[in-house]
């Protein structure tokens, strides 16, 4: 499909491989794949916004209470293996915090971007575009290129 090439991996990883990787690597890979995402359906069609538009609109979807919030919504449908990873995440001893977000919300927020992480990194693409999609349909413009 082609709205998943940019998240296709040339050589995914195994689930050993990705699962071995400390949590937060996973959720730093999530928070990346999140922002090109979130930076992309919020760029592609709208030629006459300038960047700082942009960039608000992409820092009010990808922050750590609205990740925690889209976390907690969408946990029902993660899998055995994903809350596992959630949980990984969640509960790692995390020496930063967000400016805007309580501690639990940041611990939620890097849950999510751990399974997205995850999700990229095992080359689940269809998967990752669910939850992707599904996280910003309620905050994001829909978008002609689905």
């Amino acid at each position: 499909m082609a709205h998943l090439s940019v998240f296709e991996l040339k050589e995914p990883i195994s689930r050993q491989d990705a699962l071995a990787l400390h949590p937060m690597s996973l959720a730093f890979i999530g928070d990346a794949v999140q922002s090109l995402y979130t930076r992309t359906r919020v760029t592609v069609g709208e030629t006459l916004k300038k960047t700082g538009a942009l960039h608000k609109e992409v820092t009010r979807v990808v922050k750590a209470v609205s990740q925690a919030a889209e976390a907690e919504r969408l946990m029902p449908l993660f899998t055995e293996e994903e809350q596992d990873i959630f949980r990984r995440a969640r509960n790692c001893k995390i020496q930063t915090s967000a400016k805007h977000a309580e501690p639990a919300e940041y611990r939620k927020a890097s849950g999510f971007e751990a399974v997205i992480g995850y999700l990229y990194l095992t080359g689940n693409t269809e998967r990752l575009f669910e939850f992707l999609s599904a996280a910003y349909s309620d905050t994001l413009q829909p978008s002609d290129n689905k």
